[in-house]
């Protein structure tokens, strides 16, 4: 009787060690940052039709790109169709911002929020509310090494934390606001 009551306790003990490395059925591990590609986002993730300046447009979802933060936020971008609209908007006016976290965009501030984007000339880049109306513009780059361009991309920058937001060769930096 004491060998079984030795080895019993000996396996509760093991079964005990071992509880903390099994995960809980419901408990996900956490996820981690990653930047999604038009594949990853579809019409779950980032509307097909938004409004911008009284009308409502679609946006190419084929053109999109954005990020899946640590905490399940995202921030996403997507070219969009400005056809139908004057000729002083599509100047400027090239695609849509929705950012579920704030951020900073060369040096600007930019709360949670939906938002026009676009790089209106060559070392500009301007951020607009649905209205249209200029909230700020900051400084662009061109990356003339890049080998194939396409209409949008959100990649990694190289300082940790940094991401850019390329359309053809101009992109700019941006950051999760703290």
């Amino acid at each position: 009787m004491t060998r079984v009551k030795l080895l019993t306790g000996f396996a509760l003990l093991l079964l005990l060690a071992s509880l903390p490395q099994i995960p809980f059925a419901g408990a996900s591990p956490a996820a981690s940052e990653a930047i999604l590609k038009a594949g990853d986002i579809g019409a779950k993730l980032f509307p097909e039709k938004i409004f911008f300046h009284g009308q409502v447009t679609s946006v190419q979802l084929r053109n999109t790109g954005g990020i899946r933060f640590s905490d399940e936020a995202y921030t996403l971008a997507g070219v969009v169709d400005a056809s139908g609209y004057s000729s002083g908007i599509r100047e400027k006016w090239q695609a849509y911002l929705i950012s579920e976290v704030a951020l900073e965009i060369g040096g600007q501030k930019l709360p949670a929020g939906a938002y026009g984007i676009g790089f209106p000339k060559e070392g500009k880049f301007v951020v607009m509310d649905l209205g249209a109306h200029d909230l700020f513009q900051v400084a662009s780059a061109k990356d003339a090494e890049m080998k194939r361009p396409v209409p949008l991309q959100v990649v990694s920058a190289p300082s940790a934390g940094t991401y850019r937001l390329y359309m053809g060769r101009d992109f700019v930096e941006f950051v999760r606001s703290k």
